[in-house]
């Protein structure tokens, strides 16, 4: 990946591997841009595995919860505490402080808003000065926009001179809102989000890997963690996420879901190629 410049905060942390447990009535699920969505089991029992494997975090999303208006999923965090030892994070139908709350006192270690947040941004404010903005993830679904600019998956290679636009989805990608997700991104983190989940929909499970184009602006326009989401075919994309989308964590699912790869695997294969990974 020769040409490649690393961000400056690399030496500071190591880079994240975390799996995501999409989940539709309490099971996990994976489909390709949010649609076709296939079982893939147990969210606990995943969870669990992924734990035995090494990955570093995982992110439970409730993909349907806010589009169908359900409750929050407390059970779920409970259950998941009660195993688990690595950090979780937990979204999905979390429209209130009061709703955080439960949610983090049931033992999960952050929350992960989206629909929420842009319906009501001073939620994002709300989270962050209750229980601190460690505790505040805020999930962008993008999806490319009307002006023509760069592929949407995997390295750049679109017109020279044009500007890429991405909008915000809410309601589990179902919802267009008219906002630039850029501009988003640095609105959330001057409210208080301590990390940003930025999911492509464009790239959602087709394996053709990240959009890179979009990832590498979010991450250079704000200054907490990116996590890029959506795209994961091979060890070689997350390494790409990393380098040429300057992310601070992966988002992978039907990679690791399916076994394809292992964390295991993934750590190795970034370690070999000097990305800093716990291992």
């Amino acid at each position: 990946m020769a040409g490649l410049s690393w961000p400056r905060r690399w030496p500071l942390l190591a880079k994240r591997i975390i799996p995501c447990l999409d989940i539709a009535r309490g099971r996990v699920v994976k489909g390709v841009k949010f649609l076709g969505l296939r079982d893939a089991g147990d969210p606990v029992e995943v969870a669990r595995r992924y734990e035995r494997d090494g990955a570093d975090e995982v992110i439970f999303l409730d993909i349907t919860a806010s589009h169908e208006r359900r409750g929050t999923v407390v059970e779920l965090a409970r259950r998941t505490a009660e195993v688990l030892f690595i950090p979780f994070t937990i979204g999905g139908g979390l429209r209130t402080v009061a709703d955080m709350r439960a949610v983090l006192k049931a033992g999960c270690d952050k929350i992960s808003i989206n629909t929420a947040a842009v319906e009501r941004p001073a939620l994002i404010c709300d989270g962050a000065r209750r229980f601190g903005r460690q505790c505040i993830v805020v999930a962008i679904d993008a999806k490319r926009g009307p002006k023509k600019g760069q592929s949407p998956c995997g390295l750049p290679a679109g017109r020279q001179g044009t500007v890429p636009f991405w909008e915000v989805y809410t309601h589990g990608g179902r919802t267009p809102t008219g906002l630039d997700v850029v501009a988003w991104a640095r609105r959330v983190e001057r409210l208080g989000a301590g990390e940003i989940l930025l999911t492509s929909m464009d790239c959602d499970g087709t394996k053709a890997g990240y959009d890179l184009a979009l990832t590498r602006a979010v991450s250079t326009a704000v200054s907490i963690p990116v996590i890029a989401s959506g795209g994961a075919g091979t060890l070689a994309h997350l390494y790409e996420a990393f380098t040429a989308g300057h992310a601070d964590a992966v988002l992978a699912a039907s990679i690791f879901h399916y076994r394809q790869f292992t964390v295991p695997q993934a750590k190795r294969y970034l370690h070999a190629r000097g990305v800093p990974v716990r291992r």
